[in-house]
């Protein structure tokens, strides 16, 4: 597997965690303990940051120019 396609899937595999998270956090609110809601909201938060994190840093290696022409 190439750089390029490596991107590429990962970027498909966080697209599918995204829409993933958008379906789970609004259900925190059903589980009928505010305690527990919230520490899956704040999990939810955290995971939602650390997958930003990966597609910033795809985006910084897509704009990264491997060769050593100016």
């Amino acid at each position: 597997m190439d750089r390029d396609k490596a991107i590429e899937e990962i970027e498909g595999s966080c697209r599918i965690i995204a829409l993933e998270m958008m379906k789970l956090t609004p259900k925190a609110k059903f589980l009928e303990n505010e305690e527990i809601a919230g520490e899956v909201m704040k999990a939810s938060y955290e995971l939602t940051i650390q997958l930003e994190i990966i597609k910033k840093k795809l985006i910084q290696l897509k704009g990264r120019d491997d060769s050593g022409e100016l």
